[in-house]
């Protein structure tokens, strides 16, 4: 892994602009076809929204110099609800399990989205990013999960085969066809 003057931290306040920048660039909606083949964000936050989920210590960041080069949401099934994706996820979750636990907003967090600039893919950045994530939620949750759009193969690939999250469930919502991964937060990532 070549991380040389990468350091990772809790985002604060001051940290938005970049991760707005950084979103931007990612974005789905501002993306072409081919584009989109090398992996997109879906959820436009808001300053409200990063200023929240910053409050709930749940957005970490890897920096190069100054420069926010990737960020991970993690935070609680209460802050993401107010997406509609995330309350359909919630109603499903009586269905889903992960190592014999049914799914509950109190023994899980939603994870992502993370986002990794393009010349710094590939790098480790990935794995190291989730494990600083894992070690700042572990004592609040014993599981992560996420979900993600079937059509978003990069970042199936990167959770699956660097992290080894396991896919759990599949759904569907507003003509988008995902699938739900979870990782055990008691389980080193790198």
């Amino acid at each position: 892994m070549v991380l040389n003057d990468i350091r990772l931290q809790i985002a604060e306040i001051a940290d938005i602009t970049g991760v707005l920048k950084l979103q931007e660039r990612y974005l789905v909606a501002n993306l072409t076809e081919q584009e989109k083949s090398g992996g997109f964000v879906t959820t436009p936050f808001t300053v409200a929204q990063l200023t929240d989920v910053i409050d709930q210590k749940g957005l970490f960041l890897a920096k190069h110099h100054d420069e926010i080069i990737a960020y991970c949401f993690a935070a609680s099934w209460q802050y993401f609800e107010q997406w509609p994706i995330f309350a359909h996820m919630i109603a499903l979750f009586p269905d889903w399990s992960f190592q014999n636990e049914v799914i509950t907003v109190d023994n899980s967090f939603q994870y992502g989205p993370i986002c990794i600039d393009i010349p710094w893919r590939g790098k480790g950045i990935i794995n190291v990013l989730v494990e600083f994530m894992r070690q700042n939620m572990v004592e609040r949750y014993p599981i992560a999960v996420t979900f993600i759009n079937k059509i978003n193969v990069p970042s199936f690939k990167a959770h699956t085969e660097k992290l080894d999250w396991k896919v759990i469930a599949e759904f569907g919502f507003n003509q988008n066809s995902y699938f739900v991964l979870a990782l055990e937060m008691n389980v080193v990532v790198i």
